[in-house]
């Protein structure tokens, strides 16, 4: 009995500071957003006005926030879409084929993921030059050198995907490794096995290895989401600064200019709301859309 107790003990000291930390650094915070999201207050003031709703009233009659709307569901499918088939294929690729140089390319693939986000911001800013970047003189090569520079940045219709090229580099390599993780985990008899049965590469790779690893593409998926949004702002702010005229401006940039630039902290608040729900919505909803039964190898 003491011995339970004194166990007891140990675990909640080991737990206690993390516990704490979560909670003051967390949840307090959390349930703070949502309380200032009740008030017009400007940040810098003691001067708070109770409003009730109407900083969602606002904000739900506000063209801009459902610009702002578009613009990160379009990152968001984009950017999952592309990175999710793409680290899938090179997971694969890289755990189940020969390839020489297979472990410099993984390295070459996950570097991007530990280069900060104002570096990459740098490097596509340079290949999306309209007179000097590579992208342009690669397209010249094509369209004539007489012809007038695309402006990867500054054109509205496309600089979202520009946008999203970027956020898609930078995140292939980290969901590569850890797709590549599970996949070392499924037994090679299943894929000898296939052989045997006359199924080719492609009906493993959607027979066995997808199947198999199918916990931890649900996980990613969700990764894929709070991932997004969060990067989002960061590219953004390096690249665009939500140009040109609003068309990249995303949930979180719009909340950062409206609590800090504009001085309307409660509004923000609210759009930090908002974002808030609409990324537990999304995540649960897609939690619920991809769970299958467990299979166990």
């Amino acid at each position: 009995m003491e011995i339970n107790k004194g166990r007891g003990r140990f675990i909640f000291l080991c737990l206690a500071p993390a516990v704490l930390l979560f909670v003051v650094f967390l949840i307090i915070p959390t349930f703070d957003v949502f309380r200032m999201s009740l008030y017009k207050w400007g940040g810098y003031t003691d001067n708070k006005t109770f409003v009730g709703f109407q900083n969602f009233t606002k904000l739900f009659h506000s063209d801009k926030f459902y610009q702002t709307f578009q613009n990160s569901v379009l990152l968001i499918v984009i950017v999952t879409v592309v990175t999710f088939a793409f680290a899938l294929i090179f997971a694969s690729m890289l755990s189940r084929e020969k390839l020489k140089g297979q472990n410099l390319l993984r390295v070459i693939f996950y570097i991007p993921n530990i280069l900060s986000v104002v570096v990459i911001s740098a490097i596509f800013s340079a290949i999306f030059d309209p007179n000097s970047g590579l992208l342009n003189s690669i397209m010249n090569l094509f369209r004539g050198a007489g012809a007038d520079p695309i402006l990867w940045l500054g054109d509205q219709k496309i600089v979202i995907f520009s946008l999203g090229g970027a956020m898609i580099w930078q995140a292939i390599g980290y969901y590569m490794v850890m797709y590549m993780a599970s996949m070392a985990n499924v037994p090679e008899s299943l894929y000898e096995s296939a052989g045997l049965e006359g199924a080719g590469r492609m009906t493993q790779f959607f027979s066995i290895t997808i199947p198999l690893i199918w916990t931890n593409i649900r996980t990613t998926l969700t990764f894929f989401i709070i991932s997004t949004i969060n990067m989002s702002f960061l590219f953004v702010m390096a690249m665009t600064s939500g140009g040109p005229d609003g068309s990249t401006e995303v949930f979180l940039s719009y909340m950062y200019k409206e609590a800090y630039t504009n001085s309307s902290y409660g509004y923000g608040m609210a759009i930090g709301v908002v974002v808030f729900l609409f990324s537990f919505a999304l995540a649960a909803i897609l939690n619920i859309v991809t769970k299958r039964d467990h299979l166990e190898y």
